[in-house]
């Protein structure tokens, strides 16, 4: 219908116009920022998935910047260690040289000299941002919890929140010098050196400030204490020269023989009563009176001789026909070097001995009594008696030891090693820091005196060893004794022994030299030593270096992957906020003729209405 009152055609224009540039206004909005998604009510869950995906991408930025500074670190360090091998290569070549002989060692050190300085200016000059991994002042370097530096690798979100992952790396794998030692070119100070007396000292007269390392091939170096006993036994010279000959009627040598009577601590000379104490009543042992060498018995071993003993192998041939079974042998295959220096050995024409063969009990003894003879010399047989030695025991000198932290390692440095007793077999032990701060009530792993010592020892030992003497000696505190129990163990002889063997430290073999303490103009019998120590620190050296390269490769790796996560993160967020530019230009053009249609109708309802309003005028 047609009304002068009501413009319907003008309202349903007005209200098209209105919709159109509402819808206008959001497409121009949407062209302008390039973002369909702008507020938290266009889109709550893509606004909030956006918002914090923006955050994460300028955290993911600032890791990158944190890599780059973390790869200048490296790269510092890494140039330091890599002059320090050349330094070290030279500083061996000059080792080489003074082997030389006629070289003088002195001049040749005040090169040494040099170079050490060059190596302590590098490490100390490879700092960067106020950080020095080649110079390190670390309480306990071997501690993972306090040596390690880290460089910030990444950023990461998952369920359970956020954080920034590291890289770490242990500085007692790079660190030269650190302040409290174990430093490459630095000894460790967690050596254990004797064990408290389990091994012995080197037997290369070096001193504690001028060591090299341990090695597992050389077996001169620390080697396991063990007990073991010997032979009784003695010499005697053959008349060389002068043939026995039994032809002469009547001639004959005869003696009395004593075999493996038992020990009477208080005779014993150069043995102490506390290894070889044994209670009495001891046994007299096996007596043969009346050992007689005539004709007849030398025609019995060979009756080619003619009755005539010519040398010292033909009169044992003869002892040995007449002792052997009865339990003592005599030997003659004694050989020395013509001439002296010569490195050729002769067979000794004169030197025999005779020992026991310990056929007759426990004891270890012999003695040759009574020696006479008649029509010949006695062939150069004397009185004289000879205990042998009891290998069940022995005294360890106690030095202190404390088992230190070893890395990741939970329980510290452990020691593993086997004991035996008289040959039996073997039995296997071992202990480490957690052992002994629990054994002895202590934290430090520090085994300080010869009465802990004797508690630890027992701890291990007594229950596979129960009839095992471990105490500290009463003559002597800083000794501590081990032997089986001579009440239990009566016997003596090379069958005797006791001992540790086949020690195992988990840290070593280790340096325990300074390398700055090389001295060869002091010590210039060291100079072997001193090339296999720079050979074996060169080979540490070049380990670090390989840890810093390898790290440096990784935090490339790193950088380039946060760069590309960057990158995936705005798309990412590109995806769920950003316009389709086409299809928004396309709408508002569709919009703006939209509007000026809407327009034009507004226009012609008007129009319509005043028509009407002119048939009335």
């Amino acid at each position: 219908m047609t009304s002068i009152h009501t413009n319907a055609g003008a309202i349903s224009a007005l209200q098209t116009l209105r919709s159109i540039n509402a819808g206008l206004q959001q497409t121009q909005g949407l062209v302008s920022s390039g973002l369909r998604v702008q507020v938290a009510t266009d889109n709550a869950a893509y606004w909030s998935i956006s918002t914090t995906m923006r955050s994460d991408r300028m955290a993911i930025s600032a890791v990158t910047d944190a890599l780059g500074l973390g790869a200048a670190k490296v790269d510092t360090a890494y140039a330091g260690m890599n002059a320090v091998v050349e330094i070290l290569s030279e500083f061996k070549a000059r080792l080489v040289a003074a082997t030389e002989d006629g070289v003088d060692k002195a001049k040749i050190q005040s090169e040494l000299e040099q170079l050490k300085a060059q190596v302590v200016g590098v490490a100390g000059a490879a700092s960067f941002g106020g950080q020095n991994w080649l110079n390190t002042d670390i309480e306990n370097i071997y501690d993972i919890e306090t040596n390690k530096a880290s460089v910030v690798s990444s950023f990461a979100r998952s369920s359970r929140g956020v954080s920034v992952e590291k890289i770490d790396i242990h500085l007692d794998k790079i660190s030269l010098f650190n302040t409290t030692g174990g430093g490459l070119l630095q000894n460790d100070p967690r050596d254990v050196r004797t064990l408290g007396g389990m091994r012995g000292q080197s037997t290369i007269p070096l001193t504690s400030s001028s060591t090299v390392y341990y090695t597992e091939t050389e077996e001169n170096w620390m080697n396991p204490r063990t007990g073991v006993g010997g032979n009784a036994s003695f010499y005697f010279n053959f008349p060389d020269g002068t043939p026995l000959d039994f032809n002469t009627p009547g001639a004959q040598i005869k003696f009395d023989i004593v075999l493996d009577k038992e020990h009477d601590p208080a005779l014993l000379t150069g043995v102490s009563r506390e290894l070889a104490d044994m209670p009495g009543p001891y046994g007299p042992g096996f007596k043969i009176s009346d050992v007689t060498i005539t004709k007849a018995t030398v025609d019995a071993v060979d009756a080619g001789w003619g009755g005539v003993i010519s040398n010292n192998t033909d009169f044992a041939k003869v002892m040995n026909h007449l002792l052997k079974d009865q339990g003592a042998l005599t030997r003659s295959d004694y050989s020395q070097e013509m001439p002296p220096g010569s490195e050729v050995y002769v067979h000794h024409p004169s030197l025999m001995s005779i020992q026991t063969r310990q056929m007759h009990g426990n004891g270890n003894y012999i003695e040759l009594a009574n020696v006479s003879s008649v029509g010949v010399s006695t062939g150069g047989l004397v009185a004289k008696s000879d205990y042998g030695e009891k290998g069940s025991g022995m005294a360890l000198t106690f030095e202190p030891f404390a088992l230190q932290v070893d890395g990741s390692n939970p329980d510290g440095v452990e020691v593993d090693f086997d004991f035996s007793i008289n040959g039996a077999p073997a039995t296997h032990h071992n202990f480490n820091r957690t052992y002994v701060n629990e054994l002895l009530g202590k934290d430090s792993g520090a085994v300080e005196t010869p009465e802990e010592m004797v508690v630890l020892l027992r701890s291990l030992i007594s229950a596979d060893w129960p009839d095992t003497v471990i105490e500290v000696s009463s003559s002597n505190t800083g000794t501590i004794i081990v032997k089986s129990d001579p009440a239990v163990d009566r016997k003596w002889g090379p069958g005797t022994s006791i001992g540790f063997s086949n020690i195992d430290v988990s840290i070593e073999p280790i340096p325990f030299i300074n390398f700055l303490s090389i001295d060869i103009a002091k010590k210039p019998d060291l100079v072997e030593h001193y090339i296999d120590y720079i050979e074996v620190a060169s080979k540490r050296v070049v380990a670090g270096a390989s840890i810093l390269g390898a790290l440096a490769t990784r935090i490339d790796m790193q950088s380039d992957f946060a760069t590309k996560m960057i990158s995936t993160n705005e798309k990412g967020v590109g995806r769920l906020v950003d316009a389709d530019m086409n299809e928004a230009s396309t709408r508002l053009k569709a919009i703006e003729t939209q509007r000026q249609l809407a327009h034009q109708s507004l226009s012609i309802a008007n129009s319509n209405l005043d028509h009407v309003v002119q048939l009335f005028r």
